[in-house]
């Protein structure tokens, strides 16, 4: 039990935890190199083709190689070291920045950019399990809600900075952005080296066949239908109404502001999330907890919406600044629900589901939107994408309407359903 605190010491307490603070610079500095990466080769790949179906192409070079691995990787994040394999992860990623150095230092052709993503797209596969499953294995539960906030707040400062520092890098040449890269996804290897693993399950011996074991994630989901709820409205959302993938079309052809505008339209995104993760840090949410989720997604299209119109770039900043607000509640709830409700035994494989959905719908959606763009032109498929998010929520409202109508966190438990027969 913890005795009722002020918000500030609560937070001294987080970021007392022993090697919570490391952690969090390690995540850091891999993240500024992940944002910087993303905004230099969307901006490089679509300055070499001038084609708005290349940008599909980034997102799906990325998709493949997630879809076929994750499910593996949540069951190896699960029975391994979760430290250890995000050591590797990164430095998987960080040769693949520089194989992207190599690439910009001379002509080649846009190929093999897309091979390097599909690359880097393996190592993001094993990445996002080992990185969701760590975190309550540094911070005690009674803490975990309140170190999700702060981590996410702390890691939009590299999501709000990285896409600027991009677009100022890419004006000296893309080897330059590049190296800091590599050079951000080194730093986080040597900072995550020394980082406690304290409160850990005891790894339990391998009695399933593999693809029993891939597949558990999915039937523990399949099994609360709070958490699919959660899970599967953050993913049509992104999948059908992001406009990330769109913008450096609006920022060279819509806005006319180039590729310091393009880093500053990704950074409204993170701003807002920024700004609204302050808020949950200190004031969390603590009722109507579904309820505020379908509030917050239904911003997120509305606002997306308003940026598909505009041809005014403070007006579209301040789009992008509100969907990231809304858009960060709906990842705190969702990530607050999954890992109370998941036992550290298989929260690898349950992460890497929601990886599956989440994280891979951002590239599956860039193709969903840079094929719309190609097909239908950018605006007409932004509007498009929006009116769709609308959509998702209304359906998923009348759906899913136990995740609706949660009230608290702790109305989600860990362990089997209670309605799943003994066997």
């Amino acid at each position: 039990m913890t005795t009722n605190t002020s918000a500030a010491p609560a937070r001294r307490r987080v970021m007392q935890e022993p090697g919570f603070a490391a952690f969090l610079f390690a995540r850091l500095a891999a993240v500024f190199a992940m944002q910087i990466q993303a905004v230099v080769v969307a901006w490089q790949v679509y300055d070499i083709t001038r084609d708005p179906l290349s940008l599909a192409w980034v997102g799906l070079a990325q998709f493949i190689p997630m879809l076929l691995l994750l499910l593996p990787a949540g069951d190896l994040v699960d029975r391994y070291s979760r430290k250890h394999i995000l050591l590797l992860s990164w430095g998987a990623q960080a040769l693949c920045s520089g194989m992207l150095l190599y690439l910009s230092l001379g002509e080649h052709d846009v190929a093999y950019y897309y091979v390097v993503l599909a690359l880097f797209g393996c190592g993001r596969a094993f990445t996002g399990p080992a990185l969701q499953s760590l975190l309550p294995q540094i911070v005690p539960r009674e803490q975990l809600a309140r170190a999700i906030a702060v981590n996410s707040m702390i890691m939009k400062i590299a999501v709000i900075g990285g896409p600027l520092i991009g677009g100022v890098l890419y004006a000296f040449g893309g080897g330059l952005a590049y190296a800091v890269c590599l050079g951000c996804f080194v730093l986080g290897m040597v900072l995550l080296v020394p980082v406690p693993v304290l409160y850990a399950a005891k790894i339990l011996p391998v009695t399933d066949a593999a693809w029993q074991r891939f597949t558990a994630g999915i039937r523990y989901i399949r099994s609360r239908p709070i958490i699919l709820g959660a899970i599967s409205l953050d993913l049509f959302a992104v999948l059908l109404g992001g406009v990330v993938a769109l913008l450096p079309i609006y920022a060279s052809e819509i806005l006319h502001v180039g590729p310091e505008g393009l880093g500053a339209l990704r950074s409204a995104v993170a701003v807002g999330a920024l700004l609204m993760g302050i808020y949950l840090s200190t004031r969390a949410l603590t009722r109507h907890v579904g309820l505020v989720m379908f509030i917050a997604v239904a911003v997120f299209g509305v606002a997306n919406l308003v940026f598909a119109f505009s041809t005014v770039f403070w007006v579209s900043f301040a789009a992008m600044l509100v969907a990231g607000a809304a858009d960060m509640i709906s990842v705190y709830v969702r990530t607050t629900l999954i890992q109370l409700a998941t036992p550290d035994e298989m929260r690898g494989r349950v992460n890497a589901v929601n990886m599956l959905f989440i994280g891979s719908s951002n590239e599956l959606g860039e193709f969903r939107a840079g094929t719309a763009a190609a097909w239908l032109g950018t605006v007409p498929a932004a509007v498009m994408g929006g009116a769709a998010t609308l959509a998702v929520v209304v359906g998923w409202a009348w759906g899913f309407r136990p995740l609706r109508q949660v009230d608290r966190f702790s109305d989600v438990e860990s362990g089997p359903p209670k309605s799943e027969p003994e066997k």
